[in-house]
């Protein structure tokens, strides 16, 4: 898709845009979206008003992008991230859409502080540090770049705990960042996906004389779709942040409550729903682990279900898949894709083992974070098998070709095998996710040059040299508009007017500043 065709319209679109829209847009919605008299309203009524008053913008250029994306079959990034620390998104989105101006005019004719405004904005904390804002500036710089993608991860009710000081001791609460309404979410109750858990496998031979394998008698789950529009800046290309939330497949047992019963009558929709509950739940009880692997899976198995949907609504084979769909995998979190993706193509979808294999290792890319062998993250072998059966088959299957390539290429190294396989041995056998990772896609980075060459050289050199061009790096960055354009206006403004405004998305046009210097 040309890029041209994103931009085309911008200024056409802005002409209409200036302080007299905007108040005008700001007092419709404090009367009829938020039904309250001017002289009655709270900071927070404003907030609101101001913030569904940028949403309008950005819903229009989000229905023309995604117009835009569907009309050319583009290739889409698939972006798979259990964090996201979005920060708080009026003043940004204000900037993106260049009515910032005329904002910050109307809060003055209102006799308000347009950061006091912003300060009532709840921070979706839906993740725990840098991983999180790693991907929400990814998620922010695809937009500006006009490179068309959609977010995937867990809309959390309760994100990062919020911490007080009480008597010089540290407590925590809970982060209640739904307490109030989001203005920015659309929820999309038409996207919903059934997630499977527990169970077992059933082997048979299809009506074809394959093998067919039914995940039967199992433990169900709905995974429904929250979006929130993501805008690039001064472009008026906009991408989808889209949250899955867990519910019941049934919301009480009508049996239990007539019966007096009333725990048991939603003890179902309770269980379902924790999926979704908080982020990164306590894991020291087996019960915490268990909750931690049906957040992932749950994930996982909704986003590949929405990418398999979105693909088929254009093709009738799975044969362009990967010049369609790139899935990134941010952390071993994710991890579960591959596994996953491979069941859907063979289960779901009858497709051979290599070929599904193909179209799962050209679709998927992993980006490893850490360095630490103990912090590469690992799960149980019986708690994988007693959770999802079907996966761990699949894990197993891919494991045993692996080995098989291993070994043709360096017979009777029984320590290499050991050491490369997705299986790690022991008093507890564990699945290495990164391994399983590694192996399910073909690209692995790092995020430094140097984390990337201490993978390459040192704590993953047998895979490196194993898969030869498969490792490479991708320097973590932080956005310019938010950490300059949004933090400090003053000093934006100041660079602004001595090298002009292309720097907020070219972070090299800062190098003039030097010539300015001399």
């Amino acid at each position: 898709m040309d890029k041209s065709q994103v931009f085309k319209g911008w200024k056409t679109f802005h002409k209409g845009i200036d302080s007299r829209s905007v108040e005008l847009s700001f007092k419709d919605h404090l009367q009829y979206s938020l039904s309250k008299d001017p002289d009655f309203a709270t900071l927070n009524d404003l907030f609101l008003s101001l913030a569904l008053t940028a949403r309008d913008r950005l819903v229009e250029g989000w229905i023309r992008t995604q117009k835009l994306y569907h009309q050319n079959d583009v290739k889409r990034i698939y972006y798979l991230s259990a964090e996201y620390l979005m920060g708080r998104a009026l003043i940004n989105n204000l900037i993106n859409l260049d009515i910032y101006e005329p904002a910050l005019e109307l809060c003055q004719r209102l006799g308000v502080d347009l950061r006091d405004l912003a300060e009532e904005e709840r921070d979706a904390g839906l993740g725990n540090g840098g991983l999180g804002r790693l991907a929400a500036c990814f998620v922010e710089s695809m937009a500006t770049l006009a490179l068309p993608a959609v977010a995937y991860g867990i809309r959390y009710e309760f994100g990062i705990f919020e911490q007080i000081i009480k008597s010089c001791a540290q407590l925590e609460k809970p982060d209640e960042w739904l307490a109030a309404p989001n203005p920015w979410e659309i929820p999309r109750p038409e996207k919903s996906y059934r997630v499977r858990f527990f169970g077992h496998t059933v082997h048979r031979t299809g009506p074809d004389g394959q093998l067919q394998v039914d995940w039967v008698d199992t433990q169900d789950v709905i995974g429904t779709a929250y979006d929130t529009p993501i805008d690039g800046y001064d472009n008026l290309s906009v991408n989808t942040l889209r949250l899955f939330s867990a519910r019941s497949t049934k919301e009480f047992d009508l049996t239990y409550f007539n019966h007096g019963d009333y725990l048991k009558a939603v003890e179902e929709k309770n269980i379902s729903e924790n999926i979704s509950k908080v982020l990164y739940p306590e894991d020291s009880t087996a019960q915490g682990k268990d909750l931690r692997l049906r957040q992932q899976y749950f994930f996982v198995s909704c986003s590949l279900q929405d990418i398999l949907d979105r693909y088929l609504k254009g093709h009738s084979t799975f044969d362009a898949f990967p010049d369609k769909v790139a899935i990134q995998l941010n952390d071993t979190h994710p991890s579960l894709t591959v596994a996953e993706l491979m069941r859907l193509f063979v289960d779901e979808h009858r497709l051979p083992w290599d070929f599904a294999w193909d179209l799962t290792v050209r679709s998927c890319a992993y980006t490893n974070h850490t360095l630490l062998a103990e912090a590469l993250e690992k799960w149980r072998v019986s708690r994988i098998g007693r959770i999802l059966p079907r996966h761990l088959e699949i894990i197993f299957e891919i494991n045993r070709r692996f080995m098989e390539q291993v070994s043709s290429r360096h017979p009777g190294d029984l320590e290499r095998l050991g050491r490369m396989s997705l299986i790690e041995e022991g008093p507890e056998k564990k699945i290495r996710m990164a391994h399983l990772a590694i192996v399910g896609s073909h690209s692995v980075n790092g995020v430094s040059a140097l984390h990337s060459k201490l993978l390459m050289e040192k704590e993953l050199k047998l895979f490196s040299e194993f898969f030869p061009g498969k490792f490479n790096n991708k320097t973590n960055g932080i956005t310019p508009r938010r950490w300059l354009l949004a933090a400090n206006p003053p000093l934006a403004s100041l660079i602004t007017s001595r090298i002009g405004h292309t720097w907020a998305s070219n972070l090299d046009e800062l190098r003039k500043l030097e010539a300015e210097r001399k």
